[in-house]
């Protein structure tokens, strides 16, 4: 496509998508299901408790979950509130 100034313009290109990642949860023997559950539920947003629950239990049952997925500026919040409560953090994963 040619625009008006006379330049080509990929429309697939012109819509830049923002960086997504991941934020992923890792097991460790000192956080109780409780303690995980209660830091799902106040930092990562929509979290119901019985979606903080079933992702603890992930946790538990396979050494890892995805709690979160988005934006990477986010994404990077939560994965150092997480942290900062203790939780074993997987590194942030770009998608």
């Amino acid at each position: 496509m040619i625009n008006s100034l006379g330049t080509v313009s990929h429309p697939k290109k012109t819509k830049a998508k923002y960086p997504e990642a991941r934020v992923i949860v890792l097991d460790d023997s000192f956080n109780t299901f409780q303690h995980v559950a209660n830091c799902l539920l106040t930092i990562i947003p929509s979290m119901s408790r019985k979606r903080a629950w079933d992702l603890t239990i992930k946790v538990d049952k396979t050494g890892s979950a995805e709690v979160w997925r988005g934006n990477l500026e986010q994404s990077e919040l939560y994965h150092e509130q997480l942290l900062s409560k203790g939780l074993t953090m997987a590194p942030i994963e770009e998608t």
